[in-house]
């Protein structure tokens, strides 16, 4: 593994000065299906094949499923406007209530999910989240929307998870993005949620900046580079990456000494393909030396890492 200092810039092109959009709502239409096939183009001669077919199974289940999906119930337009007024998410996943669509949401994805190759302890967590009763799917909603899971119902979490991504990207889809402000250091401003990485994007008119990924709705937000998107803290920022492994030169984890926590972070301006969550998961290894080494530990969420 090799480290290096806060030196990470990238020019900026001569006349394209950079003015970033703070927020960049999801595309739900586009969103998974895109995701799965990153997922299934990492598999290709990846020491993790197995998990990442699997992966690209479930993304295009999260794409399908929302073929027919009736509209969601959106919040009325004057909470909206007083979630702003007090610098709190529109979307606020800790008020989050069930509504018809996600009810729908749910028993499509559970009914489309078996179609998915995959292993079979998996399938047994299928099975048994399939069976789960109101309070039961209660219980694993409110975990994913804590961005927490008990050991013993990983694999019922991450297909909740699945199901609730859909939701809510559809959710922050209709939001309006020139209306969002930061609603906290590492915190999303549609939902309130964690990360599950950052990006450094080579966009028309953003170009070379920073943007933050939701692990829950997907919304991209700005935050500047050389600062830990966690704390916000400028010191002790560092970058650590495997050498000739899974991501070099394209993924690094963000590390930072005042908070001890890590983000990875992709180098989109250089391969516009990389995906948040996808090559979140393909990088698995370099998450195993940091936990190994024992200085940093994970600060971003994603529901298809949980355990690790």
């Amino acid at each position: 593994m090799v480290e290096s200092g806060t030196s990470m810039r990238t020019p900026i092109p001569i006349g394209e000065a950079a003015n970033p959009p703070f927020a960049k709502l999801p595309e739900p239409a586009t969103l998974f299906r895109l995701r799965a096939q990153r997922f299934a183009i990492l598999s290709e001669d990846h020491p993790l094949r197995p998990y990442l077919r699997f992966m690209a199974g479930l993304c295009e289940a999260q794409h399908r499923v929302q073929d027919g999906l009736p509209e969601p119930e959106m919040p009325p337009a004057d909470v909206v406007s007083r979630a702003s007024s007090f610098g709190m998410p529109p979307l606020d996943r800790n008020a989050f209530t069930a509504d018809k669509t996600f009810g729908v949401t749910l028993d499509r994805f559970f009914a489309l999910a078996p179609q998915i190759e995959m292993p079979d302890t998996a399938r047994e967590a299928l099975a048994r989240v399939t069976a789960c009763d109101a309070a039961g799917r209660e219980t694993l909603l409110r975990g994913v929307l804590a961005a927490a899971a008990p050991v013993e119902a990983l694999g019922e979490h991450m297909f909740m998870a699945a199901a609730v991504q859909v939701h809510f990207a559809r959710l922050a889809a209709r939001l309006d993005a020139k209306a969002l402000k930061p609603v906290g250091e590492g915190a999303c401003p549609v939902c309130g949620g964690p990360p599950v990485s950052s990006a450094v994007v080579g966009w028309r008119g953003a170009h070379g900046t920073r943007f933050c990924a939701c692990a829950l709705c997907s919304t991209l937000w700005h935050v500047v580079r050389i600062k830990c998107t966690l704390c916000g803290s400028t010191k002790g920022v560092a970058y650590q990456e495997i050498e000739n492994g899974p991501g070099a030169g394209l993924v690094r984890a963000e590390t930072c000494d005042t908070c001890g926590l890590y983000v990875k972070l992709l180098q989109n301006i250089a391969d516009p393909m990389l995906d948040p969550v996808a090559d979140d998961v393909a990088t698995l290894a370099l998450d195993l030396l940091l936990r190994e080494a024992g200085t940093y530990r994970r600060g971003a969420v994603n529901p298809f890492l949980l355990g690790y």
